[in-house]
């Protein structure tokens, strides 16, 4: 099992459209790039950041810097937390969550939007991801944590 990766957290949220209605995608990126945590919200305000805040923090720990947008949610509830000094917030800082909701948004335009929130929740897996090869004649499966 990997360790937890505490030392850069980019969080970052993403409107999508289920059956018809607008929720909120949750996402925290570590460092490297992997997704941490993912989380479904119908509002965007302080009591669903610090939800989304509490839940990632209670299964990976506290992390040294959190990477937000301008998004004033993610202040009021690193206040309530008591983390609010080691928030950064910058024009191009949160590039690394920005740039992993574009697989996302690959796999909804596909699907043309998301009609469950199962559906969605699957679409984002949190620590794995899986490659699949086409070729003529079989399929093959890359699993990047196994190989």
């Amino acid at each position: 099992m990997r360790a937890y990766s505490n030392w850069q957290w980019h969080l970052d949220e993403v409107f999508v459209k289920i059956n018809g209605e607008t929720h909120y995608l949750w996402r925290a990126v570590d460092h490297e790039g992997e997704v941490l945590e993912s989380f479904v919200t119908k509002r965007r305000d302080r009591k669903a950041a610090l939800k989304f805040l509490r839940k990632i923090m209670k299964r990976r720990g506290h992390a040294h810097i959190f990477v937000t947008d301008m998004l004033r949610s993610y202040g009021a509830a690193l206040k309530i937390i008591g983390n609010v000094d080691k928030q950064e917030t910058g024009r191009w800082l949160n590039n690394r969550a920005e740039n992993s909701h574009q697989s996302f948004r690959r796999r909804e335009r596909a699907m043309l939007r998301f009609i469950r929130m199962r559906t969605l929740q699957n679409s984002s897996p949190p620590t794995r991801l899986c490659t699949t090869i086409s070729t003529r004649s079989a399929t093959f499966t890359a699993d990047p944590i196994s190989s």
